[in-house]
């Protein structure tokens, strides 16, 4: 699945703000428009870029004709999200390729969900005590592994500017690059029926 990424970061620093947003749009396409729906959706995710708080799309097809092409978009806050579904160019772009969709299905996600979404799995997500879990150990590999790399040349620079350094970097690498890849490997474990694990709701 190719990802368009945004180029928006927010200081880890400062005070938390909004939880970032996903949404997986699963679509029916109607039969031998496949090509052209491809095309459309691009063009869609193409307009998404435009909107404040854009952080990234990815379009995944179906192994099989006939299943449902899951289209991915995230925003950095719920506000910003509703501004592009909301907006007259997403309504316009719809109503040009309506003739190409048979079916749609939205699924969203946020906070520590957002990490663990699957496309096309509709299933409640993992318990929290999991999701905790895996999301720490990744994080602190990653935090060390960047300041074994170059974090003791930061020896003596502000607090601030050392901890934006690592850990922007630390969330673009998790976001992008390994959480997607970690949840989809651990999937089988991390979806596995609640046995009377502590936490787990």
């Amino acid at each position: 699945m190719a990802v368009r990424p945004g180029a928006r970061s927010r200081d880890p620093a400062g005070p938390p703000g909004p939880e970032p947003v996903t949404v997986t749009v699963a679509r029916g396409v109607a039969a031998g428009r496949e090509d052209d729906f491809a095309r459309w959706s691009d063009e869609l995710t193409a307009l998404a870029t435009r909107f404040p708080g854009f952080l990234g799309a990815g379009m995944l097809r179906p192994s099989r004709v006939g299943d449902p092409w899951h289209v991915i978009f995230r925003f950095d806050s719920a506000e910003h999200l509703s501004a592009w579904e909301s907006s007259p160019e997403r309504a316009e772009w719809l109503a040009e390729g309506e003739h190409l969709v048979e079916s749609t299905a939205v699924q969203r996600v946020s906070g520590l969900e957002t990490w663990f979404s699957l496309p096309g799995r509709t299933a409640p997500a993992p318990p929290k005590w999991k999701m905790f879990l895996v999301s720490a150990t990744v994080f602190y590999l990653l935090n060390l592994t960047l300041s074994l790399l170059y974090g003791w040349t930061l020896d003596g620079w502000p607090l601030p500017v050392h901890i934006v350094l690592i850990s922007v970097p630390v969330t673009a690498i998790a976001t992008w690059l390994v959480m997607p890849r970690v949840a989809r490997l651990l999937a089988r474990w991390l979806y596995a029926p609640a046995s009377g694990a502590p936490g787990s709701d």
